[in-house]
């Protein structure tokens, strides 16, 4: 199975939403960069300095990007072994890849592995990641 490992939250203000998970949850929070869009990193639970991923299994960190206009609602993200060929996978039980800055082919985070999002057949967003510790096993 691939599992979730990956959570993604719309913020209005991310000042804002940062003070408020920090303090309600203890949440470590980082501002990323305009290369990034300047994306939230959310860690909830300490990872693994080898691989990134959370230390204890079923835990997952996530991140928050910035509101628009669009509706939006929590996402999340889900780990693939092999990034193509799951786009082939979503199309063909009925979903929509979506573009990413290439159409058809997904976006390389730097450092953390290959992204793609989709909608599923009732309409969500839905994301999915071939993380480098998988990648750097073919």
């Amino acid at each position: 199975m691939n599992p979730v490992v990956h959570f993604e939250m719309p913020a209005k203000d991310k000042s804002r939403m940062r003070k408020f998970y920090e303090t309600a949850f203890g949440w470590q929070t980082e501002q990323l960069g305009k290369e990034m869009e300047e994306y939230v990193v959310v860690t909830t639970i300490e990872p693994d300095e080898k691989t990134g991923l959370p230390k204890r299994p079923g835990a997952i960190n996530g991140g928050f990007y910035q509101r628009t206009d669009d509706p939006q609602c929590p996402s999340v993200v889900i780990a693939v072994d092999d990034i193509k060929e799951a786009m082939k996978m979503v199309e063909k039980g009925g979903g929509k890849v979506l573009a990413g800055q290439v159409p058809g082919k997904p976006d390389e985070i730097p450092g953390i592995g290959l992204y793609a999002s989709f909608i599923d057949t009732e309409g969500n967003r839905v994301s999915m990641l071939e993380p480098v510790p998988m990648r750097s096993k073919k």
